[in-house]
């Protein structure tokens, strides 16, 4: 495995993340591949159920550089999808019956083009969620962004690792904790995370270790109980989220030596009605430069969709893409360990 990383001298390369997950996972001798496990239970080859989420990053940018993060993003990054590909997106969004848009980065508020492409989404009568960090709407540049926002009736979904400063700041930078407390407030304050207002207000869980999240249910509870007693603020929901290895995730494990115990957790906790469940069944993942992918997990490994599916969004064909086959790899193993994970929490 060092020699992997020797060779490519940083992990930020898809198919050295691709070698070191198959080979770590073909260690583990008494472990099956996951299109093995997929075929047990007559889901191979897996198909979507129909595409009823439109899932758009909108670019790798971003003003935070956690350490979980699959997009590997961060303020250096420079891949930003352009007012053209989001045009193709809208030409997509108008000939077809998908309902929600879902708008994630790196930091999606700071692609130049989007207040214009939520109001063009908005326009066509879509749902529309955003992926937030919290701190970027603390900043002159987009203070502006939560009253427009809910104007636009857009649902937020927002990363909070967890209810404690230690360990939100462990995970996302110092400070980071005080200034998502502040922008909720300033959320719940405009009437986000109040049921009577109708705009939605989700706060999303990944572990800060090499382990699966608790039950959500329980961890729902508990952080409705702390953030309203120590803090006063209110949200909707909240979505417990496994940490899949690969990019940035993928090197903390590496480095800590957790890799081949985070492996063999993941591919033992196998569940068979969480892969029922994911999130590709139903979702297509659109990247920065227009590529279509069957999930945002696969979009950073750069697995393209395929099978007879356009690999591009300005060739977008739905019917095509409903009769693709999925694209698999060890790695999905974190969608289907214990209750599932997807973009939306536990599958069951």
């Amino acid at each position: 495995m060092k020699s992997l990383i020797a060779q490519s001298h940083s992990l930020s390369d898809p198919q050295t993340q691709i070698d070191i997950i198959n080979n770590q996972s073909d260690k583990i001798k008494r472990l099956d591949k996951f299109e093995n496990k997929l075929k047990d239970i007559g889901l191979f080859p897996l198909k979507p159920t129909g595409i009823e989420i439109f899932q758009i990053n909108v670019g790798y940018m971003c003003n935070m550089t956690c350490k979980h993060c699959h997009v590997d993003a961060g303020p250096d990054r420079k891949e930003i999808m352009t007012k053209e590909t989001l045009q193709y997106c809208l030409d997509a969004l108008k000939n077809s019956d998908i309902q929600t848009v879902d708008l994630t980065g790196g930091a999606p508020e700071m692609n130049p083009h989007f207040r214009w492409f939520v109001d063009e989404v908005s326009q066509l009568g879509k749902e529309i969620i955003v992926r937030s960090n919290l701190t970027i709407l603390d900043t002159r540049k987009f203070e502006d962004l939560p009253q427009f926002m809910a104007d636009h009736g857009v649902e937020i979904t927002c990363s909070l690792p967890f209810y404690s400063k230690r360990r939100t700041d462990a995970q996302r930078g110092e400070g980071t904790y005080d200034k998502s407390m502040k922008v909720l407030k300033i959320l719940n304050d405009i009437g986000y995370g109040k049921e009577e207002t109708g705009l939605k207000l989700n706060l999303v869980y990944n572990p800060v270790g090499a382990f699966l999240p608790p039950s959500q249910d329980s961890l729902r509870k508990d952080y409705k109980e702390r953030l309203w007693n120590d803090h006063g603020i209110v949200f909707n929901d909240l979505f417990t989220i496994t940490n899949l290895p690969i990019s940035r995730y993928l090197n903390f494990l590496v480095m800590s030596g957790n890799l081949e115990e985070y492996m063999e957790k993941l591919i033992t906790s196998f569940n068979p009605s969480a892969a029922m469940g994911v999130m590709c069944r139903n979702t297509i993942s659109v990247g920065w430069d227009g590529s279509l992918y069957d999930c945002d997990f696969n979009q950073m490994l750069e697995m393209k969709t395929n099978h007879g599916a356009p690999g591009h969004i300005k060739n977008w064909d739905l019917e095509k893409l409903n009769n693709r086959e999925i694209i698999v790899n060890q790695h999905c193993y974190g969608c289907t360990a214990g209750a599932g994970s997807s973009c939306g929490g536990a599958v069951t």
